[in-house]
Parts: structure tokens; C-alpha cells; sequence
């Protein structure tokens, strides 16, 4: 057993994590094989009875279609906190590429920063077929208009907090990100197939940091044994406010833009936790946390959601620092981008220009 590769229950879902992410992309390209409903223009076919009609057969809503402004809302939201995530994401990681203890870790750890840059273009691309652009997303980020993922809000305080954020961190967003493989949103599910791959050997690069520390002297296994004490509840936290309190899943789950709500995906993480851990040697910090025959699942401990709320709000550990940060990025990376756009408006020029 190594990373996500465990057994699923008889009940779960087929397959591991990444057999899911594959099944996805064989069903985009089969419905894609298949055809969309047809619709006759000259029947005057009503627009939100034909994007019902894509949902219902679970084709996807391309840019050219059709959809409801609430919907194009919904993703432009969900779309754009989950890049601005992966980018505010290189920072806690990104402090440790200078101090990883060997340069074999650097490098790893480099490249896992650098795909989580890759991640953020993917999905500020994906938000931009919806009509936003990508300078607006940035602004209402820096301006405290949109969020990001709390869990970044935190600090990293050992290296083995960068093993913990592979495992557990990077873990529950595979948990909660592959079912989006299968968002009913094309540009968005296909972007979520290549980020679902390259987040898989994230978690397993996490996994393995935690696997080499518990394995060592006393000190490491106890370095270890703290991070995964530390990062546990913040990494249920990611899934969302228990689904009685969830604003939108609900309606998101009727578009498919979501497959399954934040408590089913929160046990299913815990659930994949628990064997993992075993294999590590380490606890997880609950001691309630216990094999429920009935549900065939553990039971465990709900995180604080009251903090929660208040790290969302701006009250975390690390919110103030997060969001200098890219403020000061932004600025600093002005120049770059004026002169991208005048090498691209001189060649345009050029191009146009008639020979004399």
C-alpha cells in the first residue's frame, strides 16, 4: 500500500483515485462518440429546456451553449477560488524549497510548485470561457472579493509539514476534486483530468516525505507524528461546512457541477486516511475515531467549523502574509506582462503591416 493506493470498499466507488480520474476521461470521450441531444432550431427549442436536456444526459455545457447566469455564476466562483488556491498554494511549499534537506527534495519540491502554477493557469483559462477575464478574477482576489482554500492559511513549521500537505492536504483534494473529472462543465472537467493526475503524484511525493521520517530516529518520527497532529483537522475542513450548512451544494449538485456533497466526500477521506496512517505508523489526532460495523465506515470528529468560518473570514494564521504576498507578486510581475502584451502588439503589427 503506498499513497492512495488502498482498497475500496465493495460499496465505494470502482477503483482507486486515479482508475476514477481515467474512467472519466474514457466517459468524455465516449459521450462525445455518442452525440448531443439534437435540437431543431426551427422548433424554437426553449434554451433552458435543452441545457436540461445536455445535464440530463450527462453531455457537457460548452462555452457556446446556452446556460443560466446563476449556473455561469456557480463556476465562475468555484472555478476561480480553486485557481486562486493552487497559486496561494506555491507559498507555504515555496518556503521550504530554499531549506529541503537535499538537493534530490529541492527538486522534487520545485517541480511540485511549479504544477501547482501550471493547476491555476489551467482553471483561470477555464474561468475565461465563461465570459470573465483573468486580470478581473486576480483583482476581486486581491481585493478580498473572492476566497481561497483556507487549509493555506496555515503555516508550515517543519519539513514534515510538507510531507503532511502532500499527504493529507493534497489528499482531500484529490478526494474532492476527481468526481469534478466529471463536472458538467467541459472546459472545466477536462482541465480537472490532467490536475487530478499531477495531484496524485503529489500526494504520493507527501506520503513517502512522512513514510521516510516515521521510519527514522525517535526525533523524525515525532517531527512527523506533530505535522499530521497539526494538519489533520484543517485538511476535514477543506470539504466544506457540514451539508446542512452548505450554500451551494445543493443546486450545484443539481447541475453536476458537483457528484457528491461535502460529508459524503469528508468520510470518504477519513475512511482512506485511516489505512494509510496504519501503514505510516502514526495516529490520527482522534480519539473517537473508530470502525462503525453498521455504516461500514469510521466514525471521527467533526472539525471546528466555528474556525473555519473565521479563517475564511480573514482571522487565520497565515491569511494577512498569504495575501501581501501576492499582492507584492502581482506588482513586482507588472513588468513582465507590459511587455509580453507589447511583443505581442509589435508582432501583430508586423504581421499586418503591407510590404512597401
Amino acid at each position: 500500500m503506498y499513497g492512495h493506493d488502498f482498497p475500496v470498499p465493495d460499496d465505494g466507488p470502482a477503483g482507486g483515485l486515479l482508475d476514477q480520474v481515467e474512467a472519466a476521461e474514457a466517459a468524455l470521450r465516449t459521450a462525445a462518440d455518442r452525440g448531443r441531444p439534437g435540437r431543431d432550431p426551427a422548433a424554437d427549442t426553449d434554451p433552458q429546456d435543452y441545457f436540461t436536456a445536455l445535464i440530463d444526459a450527462d453531455q457537457k455545457i460548452e462555452p457556446r451553449d446556452w446556460m443560466p447566469e446563476a449556473y455561469r455564476k456557480t463556476l465562475i466562483r468555484q472555478i476561480a477560488q480553486h485557481a486562486h488556491s493552487e497559486i496561494i498554494g506555491m507559498q507555504p511549499e515555496g518556503n521550504w524549497i530554499s531549506r529541503a534537506p537535499s538537493l534530490k527534495r529541492k527538486a522534487i519540491l520545485l517541480a511540485k510548485v511549479q504544477d501547482e502554477a501550471g493547476h491555476g493557469l489551467y482553471l483561470y483559462a477555464a474561468a475565461e470561457t465563461l465570459g470573465v477575464s483573468r486580470d478581473e478574477l486576480v483583482e476581486m482576489l486581491l481585493a478580498g472579493r473572492q476566497k481561497y482554500s483556507s487549509i493555506f492559511n496555515y503555516p508550515t513549521l517543519t519539513w514534515a509539514d510538507v510531507g503532511a500537505i502532500g499527504w493529507l492536504v493534497d489528499g482531500a483534494a484529490i478526494v474532492n476534486q476527481v468526481p469534478l473529472c466529471r463536472c458538467s462543465y467541459g472546459p472545466y472537467a477536462r482541465a480537472m483530468i490532467r490536475i487530478c493526475k499531477e495531484e496524485s503524484f503529489h500526494q504520493r511525493q507527501g506520503y513517502e516525505i512522512l513514510h521516510v521520517l516515521a521510519g527514522g530516529t525517535a526525533e523524525q518520527h515525532a517531527m512527523a507524528q506533530d505535522a499530521v497532529d497539526r494538519w489533520w483537522y484543517p485538511s476535514l475542513a477543506m470539504f466544506g461546512p457540514p451539508d446542512g450548512d452548505s450554500t451551494h451544494s445543493q443546486q450545484s449538485m443539481a447541475w453536476k457541477i458537483k457528484r457528491f456533497s461535502n460529508d459524503e466526500l469528508r468520510q470518504r477521506f477519513v475512511d482512506m486516511c485511516v489505512q494509510q496512517a496504519g501503514v505510516l505508523g502514526l495516529t490520527l489526532p482522534d480519539p473517537d475515531l473508530r470502525w462503525n460495523e453498521s455504516r461500514q465506515a469510521y466514525d471521527y470528529t467533526q472539525p471546528d467549523y466555528a474556525e473555519l468560518m473565521r479563517v475564511i473570514a480573514g482571522d487565520g494564521p497565515c491569511n494577512r502574509q498569504r495575501i501581501t504576498q501576492r499582492r507584492r507578486a502581482d506588482a513586482d510581475g507588472a513588468w513582465v506582462r507590459e511587455a509580453a502584451e507589447a511583443y505581442a502588439a509589435k508582432r501583430a503589427a508586423e504581421r499586418t503591416a503591407v510590404p512597401a
